[in-house]
């Protein structure tokens, strides 16, 4: 009991009105995440104009239709979890199934509070970049992890579904839409990107031999300091991964009041990650 996941200690009982309450949660999110798009759009036909409101015209009709995604994804997702539900639980109340099956439930409440919490971050994300106070690259992240989150709610609520659902159907059907949205969402900001930024003229023609070979140095020592950070954050991105395959590791082995950990990472056998290709 003691090495179960703090997040959900919570009594059985109120494991069923936790489901409810989170997936509403995020429907809230969902809704509040289009009002606010929607508010941006607004705003940036007033404060921009040109090639920057037609970068941020794009990147937000992007973010509206994923969000409208997602919205179908969860309402299908909470009538799959009905029927599965009703069909199982018996003479039992709605309740006691939820307790009975607590892990299928716990994991229901960790994939829905992981989609609600990505389009919250998605919409942050975009607002500071409609602002030209955040990276692109912010969004491009957010859609991944909407991609990944909503494959964990697809996976939760498929685990007891019958094969034959027509509401498991729809749901694999949304899921796949999200990930055609996410995708869009990734492609508009990468072409916004290349609109926005400022290109180097790369005209060197009146520059003397001298200025041309301190340029060149200036550039080299760059390009190494470019390299070797790189380096070290991919070895970072590494560590970081294994630590939450190990968290997710403990996670999984929680079973019936007792867990068996996950066993710690030899560091003996860590390798660093290859470097890329240079050109």
């Amino acid at each position: 009991q003691e090495l179960r996941p703090k997040s959900l200690d919570i009594k059985q009982e109120e494991l069923g009105d936790m489901v409810e309450k989170e997936m509403a949660s995020t429907s809230e999110a969902i809704e509040d995440a289009v009002r606010r798009i929607e508010e941006m759009m607004s705003q940036a036909r007033n404060e921009s104009s040109g090639v920057k409101l037609e970068v941020n015209e794009r990147i937000l009709n992007s973010c509206t239709d994923l969000m409208k995604a997602i919205r179908l994804l969860v309402m299908t997702s909470t009538n799959l979890q009905k029927e599965i539900v009703e069909s199982g639980r018996g003479a039992a109340t709605t309740q006691e199934f939820y307790a009975k099956n607590s892990r299928w439930t716990e994991g229901l409440i960790s994939a829905s509070k992981a989609v609600g919490w990505g389009a919250t971050q998605l919409v942050e994300a975009a607002d500071r970049v409609v602002l030209h106070t955040g990276k692109y690259e912010e969004l491009i992240v957010c859609s991944h992890e909407i991609a990944a989150s909503t494959a964990q709610l697809v996976a939760a609520s498929k685990v007891k579904a019958e094969k034959s659902s027509r509401n498991l159907g729809r749901l694999q059907e949304c899921s796949r839409n999200v990930n055609e949205m996410a995708a869009n969402v990734v492609a508009s900001t990468k072409s916004g990107q290349e609109q926005i930024e400022e290109k180097d003229t790369m005209d060197f023609s009146g520059m003397s031999l001298i200025k041309l070979k301190k340029e060149e140095m200036e550039t080299q020592v760059k390009v190494l300091e470019l390299e070797k950070r790189l380096e070290g954050e991919r070895v970072r991105l590494g560590e970081l991964r294994k630590q939450h395959y190990a968290l997710a590791g403990a996670y999984d082995a929680v079973e019936d009041g007792e867990a068996k950990p996950a066993p710690a990472p030899r560091r003996g056998i860590l390798k660093k990650p290859p470097l890329a290709q240079k050109p």
